[in-house]
């Protein structure tokens, strides 16, 4: 890796030269129970299914592969390491809705096409070009990419395979689990450059590590490689290939019950920074949820009668 390449990767910016790598507020129980919409929902809505097997591109720089109930979110646009451009932002979101209304979904992985790369944040490079106005304009479309990934409903993972800098590492923190392999490296390098995390960062990685780990890692702007980053709880699990391994665990996830799945993510999520008490509550309304489900009766009939479930996700 050339230095200019480096310094690219450790502030997070945008284009550099790479290869292709293929490969209101509401009760604690309402929150709880699937509500409209993708945000940690049911899934369902009016865009068509992914059929198995298949391929679907979004804009030019975002891929879709979907198989045995297993989706793989690809960032492709290797020329630039997946830095985020405002079309590639827009690409996100929109494939994150396409997949959040898809029922048959049952769990998410996020790869990269580039060798070196998962991703290395914003397209600095586009954005020198931005005047402030067009700045503003452009952070809802921005946003929207990463919240897109955070508010998938069903099970997300992150195979991150090299660089995961500023809000590329924000898109794996967006996930439920990140693998990681030995060529690792990630970050919040924001600071750096004058800004800050914008795409999460600053509430996900200490809900992830705690706030003062949080603070050390984002106030000092530093690189983490891979062995210190699952020792500091960055990632959680390493593996010799990333991709593989996080598709043998989306696989392993994706066996159990849909509506199990979304239901105990939302209990998880949702529960996060509650007392017991209200905690409790949120976990028992997404308990309500699935107790008289389609999927119950079958995983309590499949169990009695030795055999493998065929859950209806309902």
């Amino acid at each position: 890796m050339s230095d200019s390449e480096q310094r690219s990767a450790a502030s997070g910016s945008g284009p550099a030269s790479g290869s292709e790598r293929r490969p209101a507020s509401r009760s604690a129980a309402d929150a709880a129970a699937p509500g409209p919409g993708p945000v940690l929902g049911s899934g369902s809505g009016s865009a068509a299914c992914f059929a198995s097997g298949s391929e679907r591109r979004f804009g030019e720089h975002v891929l879709v592969r979907f198989d045995d109930h297993v989706a793989e979110l690809v960032l492709d646009r290797p020329a630039a390491m997946n830095a985020v451009s405002t079309a590639m932002a827009r690409s996100l979101a929109a494939a994150c809705a396409a997949l959040a209304a898809d029922p048959g979904v049952r769990v998410t992985v996020v790869t990269s096409s580039h060798d070196r790369a998962f991703c290395v944040g914003a397209d600095l490079k586009e954005r020198n070009s931005l005047t402030d106005a067009e700045l503003v304009r452009q952070r809802p479309t921005a946003r929207a990419a990463y919240t897109g990934v955070l508010e998938l409903p069903m099970p997300t993972v992150a195979a991150v395979h090299g660089y995961a800098l500023g809000g590329g590492f924000e898109l794996a923190l967006a996930c439920d689990l990140i693998v990681a392999d030995a060529t690792a490296v990630v970050g919040l390098p924001e600071v750096s450059v004058g800004v800050i995390p914008g795409g999460g960062g600053t509430q996900l990685l200490p809900r992830r590590v705690g706030a003062a780990r949080a603070a050390e890692l984002v106030f000092t702007a530093r690189r983490v490689e891979a062995a210190e980053a699952r020792e500091l709880g960055l990632v959680d699990l390493l593996a010799g290939d990333a991709r593989t391994e996080a598709l043998a665990l989306a696989a392993r996830i994706a066996a159990n019950s849909p509506v199990g799945l979304r239901a105990a993510k939302r209990a998880l999520r949702l529960g996060q920074g509650l007392d017991l008490r209200a905690g409790l509550e949120v976990e028992d309304a997404a308990w309500r949820s699935v107790a008289f489900s389609g999927d119950r009766a079958e995983g309590v009939a499949a169990f009695n009668e030795k055999r493998k479930p065929r859950w209806p996700g309902e």
